[in-house]
């Protein structure tokens, strides 16, 4: 099936005017790349494609009601929860994602965060520039215990593509490396039950989806129950962590440090609770874990790909 008019809904959320965009480009005869679009937009921009590609942008009941032409709907990730897929379903509209795009990214993001945690590199920088270094006397800084790899334990709970990436690199730097059950889950032979690996692990690393049964797997209680010197990493969603909690446990030195890349709401408000100035040993990035240059381009690249394999009759990722 040849389409003919695509729309681009938020290519800002991926592009930053380094990725190379001709190959989707010759996709279609005609197409409308916006960098955003508001809800109270939407409706105009899908009247009259046949293909659209979100990222974030909603596309519920209502919105598929307003597109009477459209085919194929691209989502440039691997999460669909921005498409009513029944509604899809109902109208006769293919739905497709992305997938594996950003392994090395997020692996390489994580190691980051691991990193400086471990070696308390962001608070030794701060001192090297505020006198600490200055009226300390002697030639080197080090009352911050230095923590080396090879020595510690990471814990993972979510083995898929973007777990195993993250193992890879532990083990190349000589972690012990321990996979776990999600919370609640019967345990396997092959990995630990939650409660051991979360007693276990001396960094723990969260890359399972968000659903109802892992919403604030991550509370009190499990924080209370990880090692005084452990450390938590979450690039995966930001409700898997309830963040009051987490917030409460690094102030009382319930765990020594923690990485987070997500977050319940995104952008966090100004008041949320992981954004106060008073939360010791705390790492926060803007959610781009996934983002480096090479993956970013590899979402475009798939989303050409997804959109070639249609007009085959062969879609590729296909979730409706």
């Amino acid at each position: 099936m040849n389409l003919d008019r695509g729309a681009f809904l938020d290519l800002a959320t991926i592009h930053n005017g380094d990725l190379r965009l001709e190959a989707l480009d010759r996709c279609l005869p005609a197409w409308q790349f916006y960098y955003r679009t508001t809800q109270s937009q939407l409706h105009e921009r899908l009247a009259d494609a046949q293909l659209v590609v979100t990222n974030k942008v909603v596309l519920d009941r209502e919105a598929l009601a307003a597109a009477p032409q459209l085919k194929l709907i691209v989502v440039c990730a691997t999460g669909v929860d921005v498409v009513d897929l029944d509604a899809a379903r109902a109208a006769g509209i293919t739905v497709c994602n992305i997938r594996d795009y950003c392994s090395a990214s997020v692996a390489q993001h994580v190691l980051t965060l691991m990193l400086n945690l471990v070696s308390g590199q962001p608070d030794y920088s701060r001192r090297a520039r505020n006198g600490d270094w200055q009226s300390a006397g002697i030639f080197s800084l080090h009352d911050r215990p230095i923590r080396e790899l090879h020595t510690l334990s990471l814990g993972i709970i979510g083995y898929g593509t973007l777990g195993r990436a993250v193992a890879d690199l532990a083990r190349a730097v000589g972690m012990n490396v321990l996979v776990g059950e999600r919370r609640g889950h019967p345990e396997r032979p092959e990995r630990l039950s939650f409660r051991h690996l979360v007693q276990s692990a001396d960094v723990l690393s969260l890359h399972c989806p968000l659903t109802e049964t892992t919403r604030n797997m991550i509370d009190r209680e499990v924080l209370r129950a990880m090692k005084p010197k452990a450390v938590l990493i979450n690039t995966a969603r930001g409700g898997l962590v309830n963040e009051q909690d987490l917030a409460d446990a690094l102030r009382a030195g319930d765990i020594a440090g923690a990485g987070i890349d997500v977050f319940s709401e995104e952008p966090p408000p100004l008041e949320h609770p992981l954004l106060a100035d008073d939360i010791p040993n705390l790492l926060i990035t803007p959610h781009n874990a996934w983002g480096s240059v090479l993956a970013r381009q590899e979402a475009i690249d798939q989303v050409t790909a997804a959109i070639r394999s249609f007009e085959r009759g062969v879609p590729l990722n296909r979730v409706v």
